[in-house]
């Protein structure tokens, strides 16, 4: 049986893709629709072309575990991480421009290797996960939205 989980999520942002795809890719943008327990850092110089580093820390006192990530995949309005650690797989960011706007498909595709911490994680972490990536596609359409009339004002 493989462990292998995925979750997708998509929203409707009134905002074109260019203009979500930049607060997707944006650093300053991203910590404003991330999670505020996660903190994401560039290892180097803060990029989103092919091969490039980041980390991914979540804020935990005394702990804070971090997922090391790499761009796999880029094109326009295409953006896909790639992360190994207690984590393996990618997190896939694609922006469909609609009638009205964008659709946002965030893609999490992801095996826990550890049998402990799948388990932990499936028993008491997979609802949040999921109920955090629809929060933070919440947030980002909000950001989006917000740059959108910031650029049209």
């Amino acid at each position: 049986m493989s462990s292998r989980q995925v979750f997708e999520q998509s929203i409707q942002i009134n905002a074109s893709a260019t203009v979500v795809e930049r607060c997707i890719t944006d650093n300053v943008f991203m910590h404003r629709w991330l999670n505020p327990a996660l903190r994401c850092e560039p290892i180097g110089e803060w990029s989103t072309d092919v091969g490039a580093q980041s980390r991914f820390v979540i804020q935990i006192p005394f702990v804070q575990p971090a997922l090391n990530s790499v761009v796999l995949e880029r094109e326009p309005g295409l953006i896909v991480w790639g992360f190994e650690g207690f984590f393996s797989g990618c997190d896939r960011w694609e922006c469909q421009p609609a009638a009205k706007g964008t659709q946002l498909l965030n893609r999490f595709e992801f095996e826990i290797p550890n049998p402990l911490i799948r388990f932990g994680f499936n028993r008491f972490a997979a609802t949040w996960t999921r109920q955090d990536m629809q929060a933070q596609l919440r947030r980002l359409k909000r950001v989006a939205e917000e740059v959108s009339q910031g650029l049209r004002a």
